[in-house]
């Protein structure tokens, strides 16, 4: 009975030392943020999504803008600490810039300078970044962040979004999920970085597809729909 006795109190010791720990969970809590604006020029839309989600989601600011010099407080619900955010300067097809892997609930303010902002799409419109129709381009080709924002203005909702690479033999997934993108909305499409040279396909709610061919996804930020 003593040695029983003995054996039960040691087992106890050791697990409350930690020898038999359970398994590291994902930290949890209050990811909301004050986005600081430190770069000179306006923000016009912010995206945070957690970083093991594929698509960027809604523009968290909604109607409003951050001036250069301001900040905007982005509430997101409780739960998930790792985040991905991404802001997007100008109206006009502004350049991006992001921040992967955050923990933002360790986070009070995160502030933007502009600094690693990615340029390209302002100055043309996003047909004219389109290529001409030929062979698949080669695996030695640009690379970047191909990763864009959707704007749909069209009459009609897009209801999928296919995003694949020009080497690819088939689209993959619906990029959107669940989500469609209404007339006059704005939907960020997340692309891993790496190769830049995209085929991308629209489904609208009537059922018509769009395709364009061999698209330098790297040197637009947005892509307009319908296509001209």
């Amino acid at each position: 009975m003593l040695m029983r006795r003995l054996a039960t109190a040691a087992a106890a010791a050791f697990l409350a030392l930690g020898g038999l720990s359970a398994p590291a969970e994902a930290q949890t809590g209050d990811p909301s943020f004050n986005l600081v604006n430190r770069s000179s020029r306006t923000i016009y839309e912010a995206y945070a999504s957690p970083s093991s989600d594929s698509n960027w989601g809604q523009d968290r600011l909604g109607n409003n803008v951050v001036p250069a010099g301001r900040s905007f407080v982005v509430r997101l619900p409780q739960g998930e600490c790792m985040y991905d955010v991404r802001v997007v300067y100008d109206r006009a097809g502004g350049p991006a810039e992001e921040r992967r892997n955050l923990n933002l609930c360790n986070v009070t303010d995160l502030p933007f300078d502009g600094s690693q902002a990615r340029q390209g799409g302002a100055q043309q419109p996003p047909q004219a970044q389109q290529r001409p129709q030929g062979p698949p381009p080669s695996a030695g080709g640009p690379t970047g962040n191909p990763s864009f924002n959707l704007v749909n203005q069209g009459r009609q909702t897009v209801m999928q979004v296919f995003a694949s690479l020009a080497t690819d033999q088939n689209w993959g997934p619906d990029r959107l999920g669940a989500d469609t993108v209404a007339p006059g909305a704005v939907y960020a499409i997340r692309l891993p970085e790496g190769p830049c040279m995209y085929d991308i396909r629209f489904v609208y709610d009537s059922g018509q597809p769009q395709e364009r061919r061999n698209v330098n996804l790297c040197e637009v930020t947005n892509v307009t729909v319908p296509l001209q």
